[in-house]
């Protein structure tokens, strides 16, 4: 049976006075059941305040959305049932989410979860404009469970995947500048310099149901998952430095430790958001 270790870290970098990253890693072990690991990196837009809470508030959404999946089987818990399980309960039927986790279709989970993070970020945005202004968050997220990982991205934010010494992107950026390199019009190295690299056209807090990319992947031992906001990988440009910081930093905390340090190096212009996943 595999095992998950993961370690979340943010950092406001060195150029920025908030940090409006936030980032995510749960991890659930219960006994005769394949672990599961909840992961996610957003990163807030609309200035400080707005941008802190967006990516606060879509963390929190997303936790919320997976907490009867993740929440540990005590006997001594109390557990509230919707009127369809009521239902099923009255006739001496548990719930699937008592008895199977994996009953859950994944995919559809991770769908509602960035749903749910796009409504709250935007109803934030409706109620509270004063402090809300322009508020939006990316997110890159990932459900792992019985070696699968399922992936959402919206935004800006990455999801990679090292296996065998090789980092690979596994997101797609929903970017100007994404776009203009997948069109031919733009090197992939001049990313980094273009004026309107911080456009974006897809991300939390967008009216009516945001179009996220999902993306599943078989895992293995030994694996990986890097989950980081641009901060990160827009400072640490190298795929070898990457790699460096991921192998021999040891444990997952270290590595982010060691990826927020490469990042703070090459000038922190950003704040920094990381996630490490170990598959074991």
């Amino acid at each position: 049976m595999a095992k998950i270790t993961a370690a979340a870290r943010a950092d406001k970098g060195m150029r920025r006075e908030a940090n409006e990253d936030s980032v995510l890693a749960m991890v659930v072990e219960r006994p005769e059941q394949a672990p599961m690991g909840l992961f996610a990196v957003c990163d807030g837009m609309g200035g400080h305040l707005g941008g802190e809470f967006a990516s606060f508030w879509a963390v929190e959404a997303i936790k919320s959305e997976f907490a009867k999946l993740l929440a540990l089987s005590d006997p001594r818990d109390t557990i509230i049932l919707q009127e369809q399980d009521q239902q099923k309960a009255r006739a001496g039927i548990l719930p699937d989410f008592v008895t199977d986790p994996g009953h859950y279709d994944p995919q559809e989970l991770v769908t509602a979860a960035v749903q749910k993070a796009n409504q709250v970020v935007y109803d934030y945005t409706v109620h509270k404009p004063e402090q809300a202004g322009n508020a939006g968050t990316t997110v890159s997220m990932a459900f792992v469970y019985d070696h699968k990982a399922i992936i959402a991205n919206a935004g800006d934010s990455r999801t990679y995947l090292l296996r065998g010494g090789k980092l690979r992107q596994i997101s797609k950026d929903h970017s100007l500048v994404a776009t203009l390199v997948d069109n031919g019009e733009l090197l992939p190295e001049d990313v980094y310099t273009h004026p309107r690299r911080s456009v974006i056209f897809r991300y939390l807090g967008m009216k009516g149901k945001v179009q996220p990319d999902i993306y599943t992947e078989d895992l293995q031992a030994g694996d990986r998952l890097l989950l980081c906001t641009d901060g990160l990988w827009e400072m640490v440009r190298s795929d070898a430095e990457i790699v460096r910081s991921l192998e021999a930093s040891g444990p997952p905390e270290q590595a982010c430790l060691s990826l927020i340090a490469a990042a703070n190096q090459a000038g922190g212009e950003d704040n920094i958001g990381v996630v490490v996943v170990q598959v074991s």
